[in-house]
């Protein structure tokens, strides 16, 4: 009426939730948008969601194919048109394929869009799929450690719980994890709230005191990084000791606690894990170990709520594994108000696993921290193939990956680069060919949680791709559908149908849509799926993992090779690593030799680094959308008694660096972060001066290139000194 109209959709980035986003139109273009709860469910957005008007609208929107006209870096670029864009990838392809074999073809390809069909995992994987064996790298970036250890540990990465089991917590501990700013789910912070106020006591475990330990904990507790496994373990020792743990539980459903407990009690080594052991090492004092052990054997049900962020250091497996052990020493698996602790925190809703399908290929696979190394050295570097064509899509690795000037490097060694982007991003200044791609306002498709509750959102078309015109005109929904971005999925289609590629994509947007969900039991059909805002799926009682092993072992084992929880781990055993032992322990970074044999501790570098999520970012994506300026926090935290020995002030600019390079922030000088440690919010663009000082703050101009001994991506794993800047 009057010219408005309200079209429902959801994000598509990486953050585990879908929530509702009405977006509003007024005489066909954009007003704003808003949010609820929709169909009795809590999906309202954060301010990220909010704000997408600004991101799809956006004046640095790239609308047309690019071709490099300047040095890789310079960033200069003219426009193309569609077909003469595709004319020089396919040939590119074709010729490199012919000449130097397929896997010559490097691609990459991240998280840049979730949603079901237009994802730009899939869309790549099924072009590369039937192109051949080509060369892409592995590792999640985010959770490596975690996954590895649900996998060890209990055979499977679906290890979470629907929110609303919480609620039956009698004891929440948050370790390691910020969920106001990570929320896993959009209910995660609604529901929290909800046990905050019923009086439920919340302990926060964490080197700072973040936004949800002031907003919900009870108490701080506060650690150094990259110890969180002494702790745990110490935790454990008390338990035993004490005769207070779940020796019903341990003694049913898991195997291999006894070889634990030798190693806990200093039988293995002659050095008993006490707590006393343990505050030698994080800094947290014994008392309060063993008051937290005795808190969290006693309540029943607790969750020991563990995030991510402590498995992204170089033994994060070993977090994860031994917080595993104690959700199943307190017997709190499976269980209502429990959880699984250690785990990879997914939901097995039954939900798309796959979204379009992708054919088995035998790629070359690299691990992702070793990914600039096999791009600069090839085959003299024992890598499986030289990189001739690199193809990137849904990744900002050169701001995203690990030692972040090693890949500058690497970025000028092929002879062809290929990048899906929305904007310049600092990885797009080094591509030869930039795709535009769309936002998810311009594509039909299915948004559904992979952390959180149980729903479908459909994600209506808000408006046409962009194209110049409407970029000058403003937002009125009328660009062009021939010149504007197209979807990851609609770019492969053309560069599939270009080299010949036979059964890439024989169907509509709207027939893939209601293909998937024809494939998924009990789930809507697409008509009735477009007609509600938020679709619901009905489940009995909350989904907590391994419920039915916990009621009955006998007919639902764990997927282990023992049926059992395995506290000993068999997959670990038969890597035979001492670096990855079959029980969880606690290995300091001291001990860790990498690369060229360097270590990643130095003691001319004497402050821990660690790297939260920004409030403001989905990992680097909106960084360059100044209405997000509000909702960041991308100062330096450093201590107080850290500033004063190096005469820094509140608000003052500082030199953050180590050998791998350097970078300049303005100094937060707080008393919410330990001493020796400091905190950069991840995700900065990097943007380097001439004499290679980023003033854009990136935290991976400081970070290391390694990876852990199960695969984890180590980037809290930083060592870095801090000098006040006279600038």
């Amino acid at each position: 009426m009057n010219g408005q109209e309200v079209i429902t959709t959801t994000c598509s980035y990486d953050c585990g939730a879908r929530c509702l986003l009405r977006v509003h139109k007024r005489n066909g273009k954009v007003s704003r948008i808003s949010t609820s709860k929709g169909n009795g469910l809590n999906v309202v957005a954060c301010p990220k969601g909010l704000l997408q008007n600004d991101v799809a609208f956006h004046k640095d929107r790239i609308v047309a194919p690019m071709l490099r006209i300047g040095k890789r870096g310079q960033g200069k670029f003219r426009e193309i048109s569609w077909e003469k864009a595709i004319d020089l990838v396919a040939e590119q392809i074709q010729k490199t394929a012919e000449k130097h074999g397929s896997e010559s073809i490097f691609f990459l390809v991240n998280t840049g869009s979730l949603s079901t069909l237009h994802n730009s995992r899939t869309a790549t994987n099924r072009f590369f799929g039937l192109l051949g064996r080509c060369t892409t790298a592995w590792c999640n970036v985010s959770f490596e450690g975690a996954l590895q250890s649900s996998i060890a540990t209990f055979g499977t990465p679906y290890t979470g719980c629907t929110r609303d089991n919480l609620l039956y917590s009698k004891l929440l501990i948050l370790w390691g994890w910020d969920p106001l700013v990570t929320r896993f789910g959009s209910d995660t912070d609604t529901t929290l709230a909800k046990i905050k106020k019923s009086g439920v006591r919340i302990i926060s475990v964490d080197p700072r005191r973040n936004k949800s330990c002031n907003m919900l904990a009870d108490q701080w507790i506060s650690i150094k990084p990259g110890t969180d496994a002494a702790m745990l373990i110490s935790m454990a020792y008390v338990m035993i000791k004490e005769g207070i743990y779940d020796r019903d539980f341990v003694t049913k459903y898991t195997s291999g606690f006894d070889k634990f407990s030798s190693y806990v009690t200093g039988k293995q080594d002659g050095i008993k894990k006490n707590p006393e052991w343990a505050q030698s090492i994080c800094g947290v004092p014994a008392e309060i170990i063993t008051k937290l052990s005795r808190e969290y054997a006693a309540a029943k049900p607790a969750a020991l709520l563990t995030g991510w962020a402590p498995g992204r250091s170089i033994f994060g497996e070993q977090f994860h594994r031994a917080a595993s052990v104690l959700a199943a020493m307190t017997g709190n698996i499976g269980k209502k108000g429990g959880f699984v602790s250690g785990g990879a925190d997914f939901v097995d809703l039954g939900l798309f696993k796959n979204g379009i399908p992708v054919p088995k290929t035998d790629h070359n696979q690299i691990h992702k921290s070793d990914f600039y190394d096999a791009v600069l050295y090839g085959k003299s570097g024992n890598y499986p193939a030289d990189c001739r064509i690199l193809y990137i899509v849904g990744c900002n690795l050169l701001n995203q990956y690990l030692n972040l000037n090693k890949g500058i490097g690497a970025m000028s060694k092929p002879d062809f680069i290929v990048l899906h982007e929305l904007f310049i991003t600092p990885t797009a200044r080094y591509a030869d060919i930039i795709f535009p791609v769309t936002h998810f306002f311009e594509n039909s498709d299915v948004g559904h949680p992979w952390i959180g509750g149980p729903y479908l959102i459909f994600m209506n078309k808000v408006t046409d791709p962009l194209n110049k015109n409407f970029l000058n005109e403003g937002p009125s929904g009328e660009g062009s559908l021939k010149n504007g971005p197209k979807s990851d999925l609609q770019i492969f289609t053309m560069l599939a149908e270009k080299i010949g590629l036979k059964h890439y994509n024989e169907k509509s947007d709207d027939e893939w849509i209601r293909f998937m969900l024809s494939q998924e039991p009990g789930f809507p059909d697409s008509e009735t799926l477009r007609e509600n805002e938020v679709c619901r799926l009905e489940f009995e009682k909350p989904k907590i993992a391994f419920r039915e092993q916990i009621e009955d072992i006998e007919k639902h084992p764990f997927l282990t090779p023992s049926g059992k929880i395995e506290i000993f781990s068999s997959m670990f055993e038969k890597m035979n690593d001492p670096l990855i032992p079959p029980v969880p322990e606690y290995i300091p970074v001291q001990s860790y030799t990498g690369k060229n044999n360097k270590k990643n501790y130095d003691s001319r570098f004497p402050i821990a680094l660690i790297s939260p999520h920004s409030a403001a970012r989905v990992n680097s994506q909106f960084d360059n959308v100044a209405s997000f300026e509000k909702h960041k926090d991308d100062d330096l935290w450093i201590n107080t008694e850290d500033a004063r020995s190096r005469k820094i002030k509140n608000g003052d600019m500082v030199f953050v660096f180590n050998d791998n390079g350097r970078l300049l922030a303005r100094a937060k000088v707080t008393e919410d972060i330990i001493p020796g440690v400091a905190s950069l919010d991840q995700g900065q663009w990097h943007n380097p001066d001439k004499d290679g000082t980023d003033t854009g703050s990136c935290i991976n101009v400081l970070t290391c290139d390694e990876k852990s001994p199960a695969g984890a991506f180590p980037s809290n794993t930083c060592f870095i000194q801090v000098e006040k800047a006279l600038v």
